[in-house]
C-alpha cells in the first residue's frame, strides 16, 4: 500500500491573552501522527474545538505547525503540496468569488492545470462529474443555492486534479436527501478520479458509509484510530463510545456530564 501523506508529531499552539500583561500558551493540537493510504478515504470526527479544521489547514499549508511535519509524496516541502492538496471548506465562499460566473471560474482552473487541453470538452466533463446542471453554468456564485454553490466549488477543486481532497464538514446544513446525494458523489469522485480524501465530519452515520479508516479526535489529540467497521463495532476509547451513544440517543445525562468534565 502506497502512503500519500504522513503527519509526524504535529503540534500547534497559540498565545492566549489572559490579562493585560500575561499570556498563556494554548495547545490546539498535541502530537498528532497518522498516515493516509493513496486512493483511500480517511474520516476524522470529534466535537467542535477538537482541532479537526486546524489539522486540515496544517495539511494544506495554510497554517504552519508549532512542531512536527507533514510529508506528502515522500517530501516535506510546502511547494510539493501546491495544487496537489485542495480543501472544500464548510463555507464555500472561501473558495468561490460570489460575483464571478461559474463557467469562467472552472475554465480558469482548467487552464491552471493544462493550457493545451480542449476547454469545452473538459469543462463539460468537469461540471457534469459533480452533477452541476448546464443552465447554471453562466450564473454567478451569489445567484446559487447553498447546495449548488457547494457543487460548483467542488468542480473548481476537481478541475486542478488534486491528489488529496479534504472535505471540511461537507454534510452540515444539508437535508437528508442532499446528504445522501453528496455521499454518493464523493464515492464516485474517489473511484472515478482516483482522488484520495480526508473527510471531517460530526455525522457518524454518514462517515461510516464513506470512510475506509477513522481518526477520533478529542481536545487536540487522536484518541482512537482504526478501520471504520472495527472502530464502530468495537470502540475502545471512552470518547468514541460517548460519540456513538450520543448518535443513537442512548446517552444518559450523567454520562454526558461526566465526559464533558474530563
Amino acid at each position: 500500500m502506497d502512503i500519500l501523506l504522513k503527519a509526524e508529531n504535529i503540534c500547534y499552539s497559540v498565545d492566549e491573552k489572559i490579562s493585560r500583561r500575561n499570556k498563556e500558551e494554548k495547545h490546539i493540537l498535541k502530537d498528532i501522527s497518522f498516515s493516509v493510504i493513496k486512493g483511500s478515504i480517511l474520516g476524522i470526527s470529534g466535537e467542535s474545538g477538537s482541532g479537526k479544521t486546524t489539522l486540515a489547514k496544517i495539511i494544506t499549508g495554510i497554517l504552519i505547525p508549532t512542531s512536527g511535519k507533514i510529508i506528502f509524496n515522500d517530501s516535506n516541502s510546502d511547494n510539493s503540496r501546491t495544487n496537489k492538496i485542495q480543501i472544500l471548506f464548510q463555507n464555500n465562499g472561501e473558495i468561490l468569488n460570489p460575483f464571478r460566473i461559474i463557467e469562467d471560474i472552472i475554465i480558469e482552473a482548467l487552464l491552471i492545470r493544462d493550457k493545451k487541453i480542449n476547454i469545452e470538452i473538459e469543462k463539460k466533463k468537469n461540471l457534469s462529474s459533480v452533477n452541476f446542471p448546464e443552465h447554471l453554468w453562466k450564473r454567478r456564485g451569489f445567484e446559487l443555492s447553498g447546495g449548488e454553490m457547494q457543487r460548483a466549488a467542488l468542480a473548481r477543486i476537481i478541475a486542478v486534479k488534486p491528489e488529496l481532497l479534504i472535505l471540511d464538514e461537507p454534510f452540515s446544513a444539508q437535508d437528508v436527501e442532499s446528504q445522501q446525494n453528496l455521499l454518493n458523489l464523493f464515492q464516485d469522485i474517489n473511484k472515478n478520479f482516483g482522488i484520495t480524501m480526508i473527510c471531517i465530519v460530526h455525522n457518524l452515520k454518514l462517515i461510516r458509509k464513506l470512510a475506509d479508516e477513522m481518526l477520533i479526535m478529542y481536545k487536540g489529540e487522536i484518541v482512537e484510530r482504526g478501520k471504520t467497521k472495527e472502530l464502530f463495532t468495537e470502540p475502545r476509547h471512552p470518547y468514541t463510545k460517548f460519540l456513538l451513544k450520543a448518535e443513537n440517543y442512548d446517552l444518559s445525562y450523567e454520562e454526558f456530564i461526566k465526559m464533558k468534565l474530563q
